[in-house]
């Protein structure tokens, strides 16, 4: 019985922390949207071969 319930204890655990890492943030963030890049790009694409 006492190993059920470590085992019960450990699950309970690893579920809060994965529920935890994939919720959405507390914080509030203004939406800011898709930003265009409007650089250069770094090398143009070299084929080796």
């Amino acid at each position: 019985m006492n190993a059920l319930k470590r085992l019960e204890a450990v699950v309970k655990y690893f579920s809060e922390a994965l529920v935890r890492i994939f919720s959405p943030n507390e914080k509030d963030v203004p939406p800011v949207g898709v930003q265009p890049f409007g650089g250069e790009p770094l090398s143009e694409w070299v084929d080796e071969g």
